[in-house]
């Protein structure tokens, strides 16, 4: 076996080793890292920011490299192979063996472990050495990028590799597995990736919870209703609930009752915006930018069949991104708190059922809700608003007050409701 070839060809591997240490130490140093080390004046970060400003190109420069040194390698022990054995299936069967341990080993495991390790020591070095062989390949790499995707299905040329949605998911799952970032920031990365598949009708607030106000009734009354349910936006209805035909903001009501105190007496249409109207199968995040190009921060949302679905702000759909957006006075509460003398506050949400055992029922149930707030809703006859009280009537003809009290959370929903035995018939005791 000739020497000049067994060098040669751990010389090519050598080289392969050192593309592949360039290849994972670059793949892990982002623009913001080398702009770090410009800032600290780390030796060799101004060659560090070139490479990070087009990673693409210098990727696949040590790409081209490492795999053209592996090739040679081969090709080198193979020749080696055939030379030292006399039958042709031996020398290709050991040099196969050979250089798929050396690939593994000297190739894939080792440099890329290194790279890892140390990103951007590996970068730093590997830029004085890739800036300038990009420019003696020139259009060579990106060619050779066109041909392999020309030959790769999907739509267009690439400039290189890119990522999947997936591969990026996991990546930021890595990143907080390591400590780099908070598990409350992957959890709003991975956020942001879903609001892209996620519908209007999906968050917005649906038709049953508005608390609405009709055309035909005074800007005082409107007032009073934005005081007490503590909305500041307020959708205007015409002919029916259904029939949605303006908002009108707190805002627009007290400047113009400050304006003129005789406004309070004007129809509330006279002070209402017109409303903007979506689809519910609309994409949340194509509705964001629409919302933030057009300085709109409400729009009604329309079913298939034209009627009104429900509202949707946008901060519906801002909490998709960063969750539930809550206040001070916002805490978690019992689901039920003891008064004293058949008295009992309860959430909104208990069961009617659970709300049944409290007064002795084995069963308590009703074919149009499952909750007290629920239960409430219907004796009112609308979305109950804080101090809003109505009687029901148990199955064993025993009556209930229940009375709801003070709103919470961004949505001002009715969390808690108060209950007490009541006298006289039953109905809304408001």
């Amino acid at each position: 076996m000739s020497p000049q070839i067994v060098i040669g060809a751990i010389a090519l591997v050598v080289v392969a080793w050192l593309a592949a240490c360039a290849e994972a130490g670059l793949a892990r140093v982002s623009s913001f890292r080398a702009e770090e080390a410009v800032r600290t004046g780390r030796r060799g970060s101004a060659k560090l920011a070139q490479i990070a400003a087009d990673p693409t190109r210098y990727l696949n420069v040590a790409l081209l490299v490492r795999v053209a040194c592996e090739m040679a390698a081969a090709a080198l022990v193979t020749y080696a192979c055939l030379q030292e054995f006399a039958a042709t299936w031996q020398a290709l069967l050991v040099a196969i063996g050979v250089m798929v341990l050396v690939s593994y080993v000297a190739v894939g495991v080792s440099p890329r472990t290194i790279g890892r390790q140390h990103p951007l020591n590996t970068a730093t070095a590997a830029a004085y050495v890739l800036l300038p062989l990009a420019r003696v390949m020139g259009p060579v790499p990106s060619l050779l990028i066109l041909i392999g995707n020309a030959l790769t299905p999907g739509k267009g040329f690439r400039r290189g590799p890119f990522a999947s949605e997936a591969e990026l998911r996991a990546l930021v799952d890595l990143a907080e597995k390591e400590s780099l970032i908070e598990d409350e920031e992957r959890r709003m990365v991975h956020s942001v990736f879903e609001l892209g598949d996620t519908l209007v009708r999906e968050v917005m607030v649906p038709r049953t919870d508005l608390v609405v106000i009709e055309r035909y009734k005074t800007i005082r009354q409107a007032l009073t209703l934005a005081l007490r349910s503590g909305f500041s936006r307020i959708p205007v209805t015409g002919e029916s609930e259904d029939d949605i035909v303006g908002i009108v903001y707190l805002k627009d009501l007290v400047r113009k009752t400050h304006i003129s105190r005789d406004a309070e007496n004007d129809l509330v249409s006279t002070a209402m915006r017109p409303a903007v109207f979506v689809p519910d199968t609309k994409n949340a995040g194509d509705l964001l930018r629409e919302m933030q190009k057009d300085r709109n921060h409400v729009a009604v949302v329309i079913d298939e069949y034209g009627g009104t679905a429900g509202i949707v702000t946008i901060e519906d759909i801002l909490e998709e991104i960063v969750g539930e957006i809550t206040d001070e006075y916002d805490r978690e509460l019992p689901p039920v708190e003891d008064l004293g003398e058949d008295r009992y506050r309860v959430t909104a949400r208990l069961d009617i059922t659970d709300l049944g055992e409290l007064y002795g029922l084995e069963e308590y149930d009703d074919e149009d809700v499952e909750t007290v707030g629920g239960l409430l809703a219907k004796a009112l006859g609308r979305v109950p608003i804080a101090g809003a009280s109505a009687e029901v009537e148990l199955p064993d003809g025993r009556r209930l007050k229940l009375t709801a009290e003070a709103a919470a959370g961004r949505r001002n929903k009715i969390v808690t409701v108060l209950v007490e035995p009541a006298g006289g018939p039953a109905g809304v005791a408001e």
